[in-house]
């Protein structure tokens, strides 16, 4: 669940059709994350949703994954969606569970 009193930061992202442009919430829900690894979180689903369509979940969390396993070296996870929950152990440092309108996005290394 997000927290209550989430950071908010506006995006905007390009639709479908390059004539209209609608501005997207991204809120911080929990994380563990240092600054420079939450702001490249935030820039490498930006991407994804401009690459992908927001249906397309698994694509977005692949893309994602992918950024940070070759950034950040492997054994992130990634799950995105309208609505899910979960109960992971993850390593220290590397949480992160963010909105961007209404895609949530977790994204983790795996604790070893």
């Amino acid at each position: 669940m997000l927290d209550t009193a989430p950071s908010l930061q506006s995006r905007k992202a390009k639709s479908r059709e390059p004539s209209q442009i609608q501005e997207e919430q991204t809120m911080i829900g929990e994380t563990d994350m240092p600054q420079v690894m939450q702001a490249h979180a935030l820039r490498v689903a930006s991407e994804a949703l401009d690459s992908f369509n927001i249906t397309d979940c698994k694509e977005i969390a692949c893309y994602i994954k992918k950024q940070f396993d070759k950034t950040y070296g492997p054994g992130w996870q990634c799950v995105t969606g309208i609505s899910f929950g979960s109960y992971i152990t993850h390593s220290s440092g590397s949480f992160i569970h963010f909105c961007v309108g209404r895609l949530a996005v977790m994204l983790f290394k795996a604790a070893t």
